[in-house]
């Protein structure tokens, strides 16, 4: 062979591994990354062409799949989307999966381990194929409170089983139509996509667990918890002045509105909880040293890492603290102090359940395609709070500061309440974040708890919050025979 053909031949040869080697790293390398690639249009067909699972709450379809004439088989809907949309989120085509629609992808696209008998069933049968279903622990009546409460103000409800950790309320103001977001047509989907953009806060964003804010005088349980596992009693004085240096500076901590927590300058803890005086926790909180705080919020569930349930939860923080300034301020919810709402539920259930802090979970069970339950929740121990009597006197005070201080717009008749309420300030016009967290239940049982976040409102927890929270504990209580 001469010089010149063998060129030729070496070059084609190299072409030809070239190409052996590229079509190995597409079908081999890069082959899951191109199938899960959104823009994929012949794995997009092969997905709309299985009908979806559905999503269920209390028998009721709140997220299914309807055949159409469309080239693409199978339509997404959200019946009572106006309550349900903070947990379906949307099924879209043009920017993927949100909300459980993405957190349970896999089982409702039958595409789930658990799944395989039935795809193989219906290779040999010929039936068509189907992803499985998805039953949430939400209470209809709960949510549907939630949502009312709120009144379409930015603020968000968190409702949990105390007992279970079962969400059973979980609403984010305003809401939004998933539906105009999981329709076959392109354009109106990024139409109705770019409307939402312009809003703040964006309705898409699930804040009940997404989002972290300040939890201001909601905070002062976690600094009852550490003192009474550290000996106090609620009816322990402690120093309540007018007015609090703050420790190394000259700048004063006030009472809400400037006013007294007491004429004599000292109170009981319950008294300074009931009518949430700043001084007296702030002070309390230097007291208990840092550590104290710290181990106190850690076992509540702060600063102890986000979890699935199965949406992702952002993590509460008690944040940085630098001196014993900011651990007084830190004491009172405020400083670098961040909370979800879904966070604040926690702090209440554990309280009510005796000390036991339980994993909150969203999704009951698991089923195929034929309704066969393919996995059930069991209810799991998250941590210890505190102890059961600490727990108890905790409750104890909680009921106090609903029947005689800041949080009685939360009573409900015949029904023990206990709840905190708390004002974080955000701004110098007073324009504050208002919070609400409690529990309820016949006879000292709790059987809810709650936590209401009403963002940016004129007034206090007690007069914005408190009212919300009542509403969803009263409807859940009707529907269980308690109220």
């Amino acid at each position: 062979m001469n010089a010149p053909l063998r060129k030729v031949a070496i070059s084609v040869l190299v072409l030809f591994t070239l190409l052996i080697l590229n079509a190995n790293y597409i079908q081999v390398i890069r082959s899951s990354e191109l199938r899960d690639n959104p823009r994929n249009t012949r794995i997009l067909a092969e997905e709309y062409d299985r009908e979806r699972g559905s999503i269920v709450v209390a028998g009721n379809l709140v997220a299914e799949s309807v055949e159409t004439d469309d080239t693409l088989t199978y339509l997404r809907q959200y019946p009572q989307s106006d309550l349900y949309s903070t947990v379906t989120g949307a099924y879209s085509l043009v920017y993927g999966n949100t909300g459980l629609e993405r957190a349970e992808n896999e089982i409702l696209s039958g595409s789930d381990a658990r799944l395989t008998f039935r795809r193989l069933a219906d290779l040999f049968t010929g039936r068509d194929p189907a992803g499985g279903n998805i039953e949430l622990t939400l209470d209809p009546a709960a949510q549907q409170a939630a949502v009312t409460g709120l009144g379409g103000v930015d603020g968000a409800v968190v409702a949990l089983d105390p007992e279970t950790g079962a969400v059973l309320a979980m609403v984010s103001s305003p809401g939004y139509d998933p539906a105009q977001l999981s329709s076959h047509d392109p354009e109106a989907i990024r139409e109705y996509s770019a409307g939402l953009d312009l809003l703040d806060p964006d309705p898409r964003v699930n804040t009940t667990i997404a989002e972290r804010y300040s939890p201001g005088s909601v905070f002062k349980l976690i600094t009852s918890a550490a003192a009474l596992e550290d000996g106090y009693a609620p009816d322990t004085v402690v120093p309540a002045p007018q007015q609090y240096t703050l420790p190394g500076t000259s700048r004063p901590l006030n009472n809400f509105g400037g006013e007294a927590c007491s004429g004599s300058g000292e109170q009981p803890l319950i008294d300074a909880l009931t009518i949430s005086c700043n001084t007296a926790f702030a002070q309390l909180g230097v007291e208990l040293g840092e550590d104290r705080i710290r181990e106190t919020a850690e076992a509540f569930g702060l600063d102890t890492g986000g979890f699935e349930m199965p949406l992702a939860v952002a993590e509460s923080t008690v944040g940085d603290i630098e001196g014993d300034a900011q651990l007084a301020v830190a004491s009172i919810g405020q400083q670098n102090v961040q909370i979800t709402p879904l966070q604040g539920a926690m702090i209440a259930a554990a309280i009510a359940n005796d000390g036991d802090l339980m994993q909150p979970y969203l999704v009951d069970q698991v089923q195929a395609p034929d309704l066969t339950v393919i996995d059930q929740t069991e209810p799991e121990v998250r941590s210890e709070a505190v102890s059961s009597d600490v727990a108890g006197q905790l409750q104890e005070m909680m009921v106090s500061v609903v029947e005689n201080g800041s949080g009685r717009r939360a009573q409900i008749d015949g029904v023990t309440v206990g709840g905190k309420t708390g004002t974080a300030q955000t701004t110098a016009d007073g324009d504050d974040n208002q919070w609400f967290v409690g529990f309820a239940g016949p006879d000292e049982d709790p059987q809810i708890a709650v936590a209401v976040f009403v963002q940016g409102g004129q007034g206090t927890g007690g007069d914005l919050s408190a009212p919300v929270a009542q509403q969803v504990m009263s409807a859940y209580l009707a529907g269980q025979g308690g109220n």
